[in-house]
């Protein structure tokens, strides 16, 4: 596949949860494969700094204080950049935000679980459904990217509401992707496996010194992801490389889960 292919060159692109780990590293590679980023998170700070990491490099960012959570802010953010961009559309939604939790099944409050499904399904709903929305008015032949995660392929101690919502982003993708189809719009998910981010590194020294090291001893490659590895994954699918896939889930994992 050639170089070209890859290129976003007068491209606009949004990326939520772009203050930090997969976000970010995914704003600042698809900005220098040439597309503008409208960068959104509710770490204002966070994303100031993922700004700059962008415009040093020549990339021009837009910034987006949102909770992903609330429709209303999501609608009117991805409206604001489309009105911005060349064409009033969007090329590229990737739906990065989310977050984590973590308790046994017997111990899971109504809270817990609604958090995160507000933040890791709907709001990636909210993203593909405004981004779809916006790329089918204006006819662009577009590309959603979901954020699934290698929890889907596996169960996992104290994950019921991380990796339930997860399940749901990856049968949001699938059903998307029949439905955008026909608009010419293609609709994939990356499922990461483990990843250094902020959201993994939230234990002590210790716990996540003993994490990494069982995953590197899982990992065929022999080692822990880096945000720039999944980037690396959103770029392909944003880009024209990936034209003739659609309804797939992309899984940079280091080889840890190999599903049919």
């Amino acid at each position: 596949m050639p170089v070209k292919a890859y290129d976003l060159t007068g491209r606009t692109a949004f990326i939520t949860g772009a203050a930090s780990g997969i976000g970010r590293a995914s704003a600042v590679l698809l900005a220098e494969a040439g597309a503008t980023v409208h960068c959104a998170d509710r770490d204002a700070q966070g994303l100031d700094e993922t700004a700059g990491l962008v415009e040093r490099q020549g990339g021009t960012a837009h910034l987006h204080t949102l909770d992903v959570s609330d429709r209303t802010q999501v609608a009117d953010a991805v409206a604001a950049a489309a009105a911005t961009s060349p064409g009033g559309t969007l090329d590229v939604m990737a739906a990065v935000a989310g977050i984590m939790h973590s308790s046994p099944v017997l111990e899971t409050r109504d809270e817990d679980l609604d958090r995160v499904l507000a933040v890791n399904f709907k709001g990636i709903v909210y993203a593909c459904q405004e981004g779809a929305r916006t790329m089918i008015a204006a006819g662009t032949r577009g590309s959603i990217v979901t954020m699934a995660s290698g929890a889907v392929d596996t169960g996992g101690p104290g994950l019921l509401c991380y990796g339930a919502a997860k399940a749901a982003v990856v049968q949001l993708t699938k059903t998307l992707a029949t439905e955008m189809g026909p608009h010419g719009i293609r609709v994939n998910a990356v499922a990461p496996g483990w990843i250094r981010t902020p959201m993994t590194s939230r234990h002590d020294a210790d716990a996540q010194a003993h994490t990494e090291a069982l995953m590197v001893r899982m990992a065929p490659l022999g080692r822990v992801g880096e945000p720039e590895d999944v980037a690396q994954a959103v770029l392909h699918l944003a880009s024209d490389a990936a034209a003739f896939t659609t309804g797939q889930i992309l899984r940079p994992n280091g080889g840890v889960a190999m599903p049919w």
